[in-house]
């Protein structure tokens, strides 16, 4: 019995110890996603507005982007900006994005939207 207790044990040590170090890698990796997603999000917030501009322009006319497309925008802005600022407080908790696109750049034909999107 001591034969086989003693390589299972090691074994289980290692398992452990192999475990908790890719734990830790996940959650550096996750961490730093979200400090880099909430820092360019409180920087890049301000192309909302010309994003939601164009959107409304282009699926509704030009009064209606200069007008709801301003709004639109200004409020986006205002989300993006405080949604990045928050991520990059509480990067230390790793999470999925909480915009969807995550970066405006990733895809400037959509509209943002909020929500926990994993």
């Amino acid at each position: 019995m001591t034969k086989i207790f003693k390589p299972m044990l090691a074994i289980a040590i290692l398992c452990l110890f192999f475990s908790q170090s890719t734990m830790a890698e996940s959650y550096q990796s996750a961490s730093g996603k979200k400090m880099v997603s909430g820092l360019s999000n409180v920087v890049t917030g301000v192309a909302e507005l010309p994003k939601n501009i164009i959107i409304s322009t282009k699926y509704h006319g030009v009064p209606y982007g200069m007008t709801v497309g301003v709004a639109t925008g200004v409020m986006h802005t205002v989300g993006r900006t405080v949604i990045g600022a928050l991520d990059l407080i509480t990067f230390m908790i790793p999470t999925g994005p909480s915009i969807s696109p995550p970066y405006i750049w990733e895809d400037f034909s959509t509209e943002t939207s909020y929500g926990s999107h994993f």
